[in-house]
């Protein structure tokens, strides 16, 4: 019953387009009555039931999606800060839950609940105000690439309707500041508030937040690294580890006072009154984290084994779990979406996998490292096909890292409630300090080169034949031939992506928002043209995207990279990717501005007019900048590389964010030799490049635009957008598509240029924004 009833909640979620409502619900009635009434088997009407039950979770968001009118338009709304306020000195960001909402005196049909930032002197905001604000807001819309983050499904699970930021205007009016029914977060917020006066924002505090709130905001990209690396990460993440350990300590605590206080044991059994106790701390531990959906999954999983101690029942290790699918499923099933999920779910099947059922009793310690081998080795695959990649050095890290954890969790809630109640920060001061001391040896430990496994894609029958050798690995000692899991793994190494094809490049314009960022692929070499943007937040699409995407590609060392001009938008990510991918060469038109960023004995040198090589039957040139002493005041966008790479079937032309005069001098200089059949616009399609008579000197058969998605400069500029379409060039524009995939033949054709691969479509699912081509 619970896979069935699960099979249909997944199959809901693959679909592309929302189904009709009268159609899932006329099904779902005639199913189950024939189920019931005529003893139709009842399976395939559970399935059905599921599919209809996810529906009806998704349709408020997915049948009213945010209307493309109102992009870039003012909006006057009202309503409450939801839960905790992430503020810093450069920018406010929040939940807020919208009561009402004006459009030039129409009321808009908008989501109740958007995420929300306020740039540059946001006023302090406690959760739960009523806010009036005047906003722009946006569909909620994220980067599709063909690997990486889903940051659109992200919102979507989280019930996340649209994004925006609130702009300034006198009408901006705090309307009210008791916390109305978001009393709770207002409580979390003065926890905070209470751990950063005594921690400060040091890293300790951010740990101790994360753990005892599940605010893990304070906690920057290198942290995660660090966690990642090691396979501890799971620990700052509140979920079932954090709420079991909770419980099973008040549990044991909360019998033992019991059967000490006499007749009340003799009223309600010790084992039951643990039970109740339990349940009631992981409730509270739940609230103080926010109830936030991992929590939710695990508070229903620990309620299904503990109702189950109250009412005297002990079901099978594989009844509780199907109990607990159910239950968690039945609360929220867009879990599904959550990687945690499966993950959790994963980790209790492989520890009933591998330990249930087991004749004799090992010690505690052979337990306890059985344990981690079997979530360690249970969870390897799965790992690797979620994230592309799984820490080698998690099971002995775990092995120390858990038991040492379940003993500090209880102190470090006690020192944050200590704090709280009465003002003395010895303890959480003395909690901060080991935490702090516990991350500095991970960070030793993820310096290690050897510390994770990152592989590219594979095909499924890899992924099904991995999982078939985990299952035989960890199948009882009697059963013959177990060995035979390890051959069964091996084409998890072994079977690779496979490259272009000799004489071909493989060109992805990854979607990198208002920046730029191209991988280019041969049979034997890879070269990577800009790396996309960063943020003071400390977000960069270098880690965040290309890396990932590289990585997919089973990619670990790049032969040369170019970093066109130091700009932001350009060479933000490159610091991200250092730490993450080996570059062999680095070029740029800025080298001295890029001294600064470039770590790992990686030296930017210059590009120059003239560099030419030769990979794999591809022919690489660089058409710009000139030799330094001819044009020795270049600076900024017109100091770009422009390169130029040409098979015998077809070309691409990058040109960075060189304006139109240097468009001019490239075209006097190189004349016929600058024909491109792509060609990515400059400057993200800005009116200061793409001049006619450069269009016209290349002739390109698709010229593609790297831009973010309603972006404050309005790129692409509609002048460059009527002058491409008056000579008849068709476009693409990341902002739409997602990224774009084609592939410069080895032997002149049109049809590998004329059919772009686009991610949005590629990649579509219900979730997924397609906004309207532009």
């Amino acid at each position: 019953m619970a896979v069935a009833f699960s099979a249909g909640i997944g199959a809901f979620f693959l679909q592309q387009r929302l189904p009709s409502g009268l159609l899932v619900l006329g099904t779902c009635a005639l199913l189950t009555l024939a189920a019931l009434r005529w003893r139709w088997p009842r399976l395939p009407a559970l399935v059905v039931i599921g599919f209809g039950h996810a529906y009806w979770a998704s349709s408020p968001l997915l049948g009213q999606p945010f209307p493309d009118s109102l992009l870039r338009q003012d909006i006057l709304v009202e309503g409450r800060i939801a839960g905790l306020p992430d503020q810093t000195p450069e920018r406010a960001r929040w939940l807020f839950d919208i009561d009402q909402a004006s459009h030039q005196g129409q009321p808009p049909q908008l989501s109740k609940r958007v995420r929300l930032s306020w740039y540059q002197g946001a006023p302090e905001l406690q959760a739960g105000e009523r806010w009036r604000l005047v906003v722009r807001l946006k569909p909620p819309h994220g980067f599709v690439n063909p690997a990486g983050f889903d940051y659109e499904r992200w919102l979507f699970q989280q019930g996340i309707g649209a994004t925006g930021y609130v702009r300034d205007s006198e009408r901006n009016q705090r309307l009210e500041t008791a916390p109305g029914g978001y009393w709770l977060n207002r409580l979390r917020q003065q926890i905070r508030a209470q751990i950063l006066s005594v921690l400060g924002e040091t890293r300790a505090s951010a740990l101790v937040r994360a753990l005892v709130l599940g605010d893990r905001e304070g906690l920057g990209p290198a942290d995660w690294q660090v966690l990642t690396r090691t396979g501890t990460n799971h620990l700052l993440a509140i979920s079932g580890l954090h709420i079991g350990l909770i419980a099973a300590a008040v549990y044991f605590l909360g019998r033992w006072l019991w059967a000490r206080l006499g007749s009340l044991a003799l009223w309600l059994a010790a084992p039951r009154a643990g039970a109740v106790a339990a349940l009631l701390a992981a409730f509270g531990y739940s609230a103080l984290a926010g109830f936030a959906i991992s929590t939710q999954r695990a508070l229903v999983m620990l309620a299904v084994v503990l109702v189950a101690l109250l009412a005297g029942r002990q079901p099978r290790p594989l009844s509780g779990i199907s109990l607990a699918l159910l239950a968690v499923l039945l609360v929220d099933p867009l879990a599904v979406l959550s990687y945690g999920f499966w993950l959790s779910f994963g980790a209790v099947g492989a520890l009933l996998y591998a330990l249930g059922g087991r004749l004799g009793q090992p010690g505690m310690i052979a337990s306890w490292t059985r344990a981690q081998w079997a979530v360690a080795l249970g969870l390897l695959p799965l790992l690797l096909l979620l994230f592309g990649r799984a820490s080698l050095i998690a099971p002995p890290v775990n092995l120390l890292a858990v038991p040492l954890f379940s003993v500090l969790l209880p102190a470090i809630l006690l020192a944050s409630l200590i704090s709280l109640a009465s003002g003395w920060s010895g303890p959480l001061l003395l909690v901060g300090a080991i935490l702090e001391q516990g991350f500095q040896w991970l960070t030793m430990l993820a310096e290690l080169p050897w510390a994770t496994l990152g592989l590219g894609e594979r095909a499924l029958w890899v992924w099904a034949a991995a999982f078939a050798g985990v299952a035989l690995l960890l199948a009882p000692r009697g059963l013959p031939g177990r060995w035979l899991g390890l051959i069964y793994l091996l084409p998890l190494l072994l079977v690779r992506p496979l490259p272009p094809a000799a004489g071909t490049a493989a060109v992805t314009l990854l979607d990198v928002g208002q920046g730029l960022a191209v991988v280019v692929r041969s049979a034997r070499h890879t070269l990577v043209y800009d790396l996309g943007p960063s943020f003071p937040s400390g977000f960069n699409t270098g880690s965040a995207v290309v890396a990932p995407n590289l990585r997919a590609l089973g990619i670990g060392r790049l032969d040369l990279l170019v970093i066109s001009h130091a700009d932001r938008d350009h060479a933000g990510g490159l610091t991200g990717l250092l730490d993450e991918v080996a570059v062999a060469r680095l070029l740029s038109g800025e080298p001295n501005e890029l001294a600064l960023k470039t770590t790992a004995g990686v030296i930017a040198q210059p590009c120059q007019a003239g560099q030419r090589w030769h990979w794999d039957g591809v022919d690489f040139a660089m058409l710009h900048p000139r030799a330094p002493d001819a044009h020795a005041k270049l600076e900024g966008n017109d100091s770009s590389c422009v390169l130029k790479i040409t098979t015998s079937g077809g070309s691409l032309l990058l040109t960075g964010d060189v304006g139109k005069d240097i468009e001019t001098e490239l075209a006097m200089r190189h004349g016929d030799a600058l024909r491109a059949d792509v060609l990515v616009a400059g400057h993200h399609g800005s009116a200061t490049s793409s001049s006619r008579a450069f269009l016209e000197q290349v002739d390109p058969r698709w010229v593609l635009y790297s831009a973010g998605f309603a972006n404050r400069y309005g790129f692409p500029a509609q002048e460059v957008v009527a002058r491409i379409d008056g000579l008849g060039i068709p476009t693409l524009n990341t902002a739409t598509t997602g990224a774009i995939a084609l592939l410069l033949p080895a032997e002149p054709s049109r049809l590998a240029l004329d059919a772009p691969v686009l991610s949005r479509q590629k990649r579509n699912r219900l979730w997924r924004h397609h906004p309207a081509p532009r």
